[in-house]
């Protein structure tokens, strides 16, 4: 059974750190481009960064370039959001995100709160 499941969110004070974690399961990553995105409540989801296969190129949005760093570990079917110097602006749920060309997986989900 294909899935994705994001687990490390939780409530952190501003200026806090979490690392996110996105497990596969029921295909390998290897080949896939990964991402996280976020939705903020009464927002549209966005994406926050991606990592493409092979030589692990990575993009970020502006807003967490810096503090955000996106990972892989392909032999663990994983992949990571290190998320330093939080800010409430980074309230949501975040999401991991499984492509390659027409293929489209998405986790869930997993709450990430920053108080002030």
């Amino acid at each position: 059974q294909v899935q994705l499941v994001e687990s490390g969110g939780g409530l952190v004070q501003s200026g806090g750190s979490l690392r996110l974690s996105c497990a596969a399961g029921g295909f390998s990553i290897s080949v896939y481009v990964m991402s996280w995105h976020r939705q903020a409540p009464g927002k549209e989801r966005e994406l926050v960064a991606s990592i493409i296969s092979g030589a692990g190129v990575t993009n970020y949005a502006d807003s967490v370039k810096g503090r955000f760093t996106i990972s892989r570990v392909d032999a663990k079917n994983t992949v990571y959001l290190q998320m330093n110097s939080l800010k409430p602006e980074d309230t949501a749920v975040y999401y991991c995100k499984a492509s390659y060309y027409m293929r489209n997986y998405w986790g869930k989900g997993t709450l990430v709160t920053v108080s002030s």
